[in-house]
């Protein structure tokens, strides 16, 4: 799926339209499920699925970072190749799989 996408729905008398089915897809929206909607202060909206047990800090905390990069976009750099080299050496023979269930002692 592309980065980046442009649709649109339609709105009915009664305010009401259907996500799009490739939004449904992106966000794996089932039936009944709930959606999150972040209005930033330049008038974009974000849509999220809504997860009951997400991590409160964790939102909090991403959405604090994409309204920085949003108003502050020239702060986004790349990093260097030495750091790259360094985290590379740092993490050498570690795997993780990141679909496999935490362990209770690390929930």
């Amino acid at each position: 799926m592309p980065a980046t996408l442009e649709l649109e729905s339609t709105l009915t008398d009664r305010y009401q339209t259907t996500v799009p089915d490739a939004v449904r897809r992106a966000l794996r929206l089932g039936k009944r499920d709930r959606i999150r909607y972040l209005v930033q202060e330049n008038g974009s909206v974000l849509l999220q699925r809504a997860d009951d047990g997400g991590d409160p800090v964790l939102g909090t905390f991403l959405n604090f970072l994409a309204k920085d990069i949003a108003e502050h976009p020239q702060r986004v750099k790349t990093i260097d190749t030495s750091l790259a080299k360094r985290m590379r050496s740092l993490t050498k023979g570690i795997t993780v799989d990141l679909d496999a269930a935490l362990d209770p002692a690390d929930e």
